[in-house]
């Protein structure tokens, strides 16, 4: 695969990332527990996390330009998530440190599958206001992708992707966890990226296609995408790939079904979010929504070969060498 080097023109390739930072803590076992049951662990770990951290890190190790707006508590779990950004050149000069308040968390528990199930507490995320995406205004002028998820209050994303969006940004919306948007904010949403499940709650329960349909299935999906004001969408279907609806002009093909990248999947807590740095990575670099899902694939997939979220991120480099040998 190519890497073009252009931006869309009057823009500068970078990534302004809003919104979560957590603590992930992390316990591995052989499956998920059941209501009111108790599982022996066989590990356990304290890992960068929180959404919009990982995807500025996964876009930040990548090679792209990245800053990242949010908060942290004064705390231990706070100095190790703005390490871990600074560490994938992730400018975190508007990532504010909340006083007397906790940093978030995420209590993770993962299967032998390599599946997982979360419960988040906001902590210092809940801090996060409209009023400070506005007094970072000069973050968004020029920037190329502004990347967003539902980890912070619906006021602040909104707030951000208005703010991105009359920048001439290309707003990327991941709809997770899943939460009804405003029109106002799916107006600013260039992009929209759901699972199948998140995909069928905000069509009101609509159907989406089995993974083996073919591509001429997904037609009315994206209709009704369009309805709700959404012309660009990419809905992720686990270890079955990914299918991108565009109805943009440049879009070369409006359905584009994107083949699963084949690994031995270890963790895939913030595969997801993996998968998002890379779709902002590309758009930023001028690829088409197709193209730049295709790689985001690749990116997903190396992430889940490794325990833990940030410090399992690929590299250009790495995904680079999978590529060739796909």
């Amino acid at each position: 695969m190519s890497t073009p080097t252009h931006t869309a023109p009057g823009r500068d390739g970078r990534i302004v990332v809003v919104g979560s930072l957590n603590a992930d803590l992390t316990i591995y076992t052989e499956r998920l527990p059941g209501p009111g049951e108790t599982l022996q662990g066989s590990g356990f770990g304290v890992n960068p996390g929180g959404k919009s951290a990982n995807q500025a890190v996964a876009a930040g190790r990548l090679g792209a330009d990245v800053a990242l707006l949010g908060a942290v508590g004064d705390d231990a779990n706070g100095t190790l998530l703005l390490s871990s950004c600074a560490a994938a050149g992730v400018d975190t000069s508007a990532v504010r440190t909340a006083d007397g308040v906790e940093t978030g968390v995420a209590v993770v528990t993962v299967d032998a599958a390599g599946e997982n199930s979360i419960v988040i507490s906001p902590g210092a995320n809940g801090t996060v206001t409209p009023a400070e995406v506005e007094a970072a205004a000069h973050l968004f002028d020029g920037a190329s992708v502004v990347c967003l998820c539902l980890e912070v209050a619906p006021e602040t994303v909104t707030a951000a992707a208005r703010a991105g969006h009359d920048a001439g940004a290309t707003v990327v919306l991941n709809l997770s966890p899943y939460a009804p948007i405003t029109p106002e904010l799916a107006a600013a949403t260039g992009v929209l990226l759901v699972n199948a499940h998140e995909a069928s709650q905000f069509l009101d329960g609509a159907g989406i296609p089995d993974p083996g349909a073919p591509e001429a299935a997904w037609g009315p999906v994206a209709e009704r995408f369009a309805e709700r004001g959404l012309d660009r969408v990419v809905v992720t279907l686990g270890a079955d790939g990914s299918v991108v609806l565009d109805r943009t002009h440049d879009a070369g093909a409006p359905i584009t079904r994107i083949a699963p990248t084949r690994v031995l999947a270890v963790d895939t807590t913030g595969a997801g979010d993996a998968f998002t740095g890379g779709i902002a990575t590309r758009l930023a670099a001028g690829d088409r929504l197709a193209k730049a899902a295709a790689y985001a694939s690749v990116v997903a997939a190396l992430a889940a070969t490794q325990k833990g979220t940030q410090a399992a991120y690929p590299t250009a480099a790495d995904v680079a060498a999978a590529l060739r040998t796909a």
